[in-house]
């Protein structure tokens, strides 16, 4: 197959490199891909979210199949533009995907169908949100936007007071973010999160993986909310019957509803989870793989994932051809040392990033540029390591991550030195 991978960031970069060693795969593109994908195929000077040139460079090319990455692009409606033009595609339609870019209809769809979430109310402006906050009767408050939003959408405040002067930031000279004005008040829920991914054809959803993420910029858990400062998979401190849980508690009311809502869901669906005492409550969905859980899942897989996400795009899903390894896999992000306050722009980084066989490291959005490479600041690489259990695995990533600073040289990176760190 002629495989094109839609995005620039270091997900897409993991998508395309296990996809390329599919016995499936012919041939690799990525629109508009960073360096690491320019490693290993051709990179599209095309935007994610520009259906139309994408469409025209996919039937020049004679592409067989598409998976797109960012969230962007399934809300701009490119998988709806590629379909229409008879190319396969893993990723849901606009429609469906709504699910991830609108908090407020992934809400109120899990209510529809009884799936389990934190109570929630939706208020349209500041006096609206304050007055609702003035008869909250449950400790702290979650604040969502409704739209995407980056990663900054989404603010927990400990007590009543800091919501509301959230709030009125959020409110004054319309700085909602992701725009619009729709926000959600939520309730806290208490637990452990994880993140469980499931695989659907349209007509059947199955949980293929799962990992635990970090998103506070700081070790501890301290800091500001990031894009995701790491992760590790397979989770630890789980029950065991994980995903027979999800499947029965999330994925079946799901995708009952869905058919009866007349959705068609093809691609991978997020399970963003607080695992409770009382089981499994999502958090937050999203319509495309996660980053940087999709770092940690692709160095665990094995067999035809192009084939596997090709079965499913055409609606007759067959989990067999693939495998996931039993082995731990752990990921650290190499950040620009503001971020996330701000992202420097870092220039002529030097594009060696091989490692040991078991490691591996995928580039942020970035450039190739005569044999260097240019990043926009943010999240630089993140940086994987396999091993026969979780220890072994952070021990073999953080000793990669040493590797890889030196080896960049002099610019100031800043990492959480505890990935991988499991509370008791």
């Amino acid at each position: 197959m002629r495989i094109l991978v839609v995005g620039n960031g270091a997900r897409e970069d993991a998508l395309s490199w296990r996809l390329a060693q599919s016995p499936s795969c012919e041939t690799i593109f990525a629109a508009p891909g960073n360096a690491g994908t320019a490693s290993r195929g051709e990179n599209w000077n095309v935007s994610a979210t520009d259906g139309k040139t994408l469409v025209d460079k996919c039937l020049y090319e004679r592409v067989d199949f598409v998976v797109i990455g960012p969230e962007t692009a399934i809300a701009a409606g490119v998988g709806d533009r590629l379909r229409e033009a008879g190319i396969s595609v893993f990723g849901p339609n606009r429609s469906s995907g709504r699910l991830e870019s609108s908090k407020v209809f992934a809400k109120r769809f899990m209510e529809r169908h009884g799936v389990p979430t934190a109570r929630a109310v939706v208020v349209h402006s500041l006096e609206a949100a304050v007055k609702a906050l003035d008869t909250w009767k449950r400790r702290g408050v979650v604040i969502k936007a409704d739209g995407l939003a980056a990663g900054k959408g989404v603010i927990v405040c400990a007590d009543l007071d800091s919501a509301r002067a959230e709030l009125a930031e959020w409110y004054a000279q319309n700085k909602v973010p992701g725009g619009g004005s729709d926000v959600l008040l939520e309730e806290v829920l208490e637990g452990r999160e994880v993140s469980v991914f499931a695989l659907a054809d349209g007509r059947a959803m199955a949980p293929i993986s799962a990992a635990c993420d970090y998103k506070r910029a700081g070790d501890g858990d301290t800091g500001p909310n990031t894009g995701g400062m790491g992760a590790y998979s397979p989770p630890r401190g789980f029950p065991d019957d994980l995903y027979d849980r999800v499947r029965e508690r999330i994925l079946a009311p799901v995708l009952r509803g869905l058919l009866a809502e007349g959705e068609e869901y093809v691609g991978v669906l997020y399970c963003g989870l607080m695992w409770t005492v009382d089981g499994p409550y999502v958090i937050e969905f999203n319509a495309r793989f996660g980053d940087p859980e999709t770092q940690v899942l692709m160095p665990r897989i094995g067999g035809d994932f192009a084939q596997l996400l090709k079965s499913a795009a055409d609606g007759a899903m067959d989990l067999s051809l693939a495998t996931l390894s039993s082995q731990s896999c752990a990921g650290v992000v190499l950040a620009t040392s503001d971020y996330p306050r701000s992202n420097t722009p870092l220039r002529g980084l030097s594009a060696d990033v091989s490692l040991d066989e078991g490691c591996q490291a995928f580039w942020g959005g970035s450039t190739l540029v005569d044999g260097k490479v240019n990043i926009g600041g943010g999240r630089v690489l993140t940086v994987t390591a396999l091993g026969d259990d979780l220890e072994a695995a952070r021990n073999r990533a953080y000793d990669a991550v040493k590797t890889l600073a030196r080896r960049i040289g002099t610019y100031s990176l800043s990492y959480r030195t505890d990935i991988g760190k499991v509370p008791e």
